[in-house]
């Protein structure tokens, strides 16, 4: 079990998670064009919240897609500060003596 959990499989992981994310935002753009079934905001959020945000942020800027839907907006960089004080916190813990 611990053999899956290596650095290699976790970056590989949120490497694809992220583009599952930024493909996410692309097909929501799609159909938003084109009047079809949408992808829920809380799909899209989940996505990011799990390791997606710059999958999140780099579908945002270049479908601009999702950029003035301000509870989504505020949504996400909640996500992502949180993210931050996460790696923050992980940074601080591993450089402790």
């Amino acid at each position: 079990m611990s053999a899956l959990l290596t650095p290699a499989n976790l970056l590989t992981a949120l490497i694809a998670l992220n583009f599952i994310t930024f493909a996410a935002f692309a097909l929501d753009k799609h159909r938003a064009e084109h009047n079809q079934r949408r992808i829920r905001e809380a799909t899209l959020l989940r996505l990011a919240l799990f390791g997606g945000t710059p999958g999140a942020y780099a579908g945002r800027a270049a479908f601009r897609h999702k950029t003035r839907k301000q509870p989504f907006n505020r949504q996400l960089a909640t996500i992502a500060g949180l993210h931050m004080a996460g790696i923050a916190f992980a940074a601080w813990w591993l450089a402790a003596p």
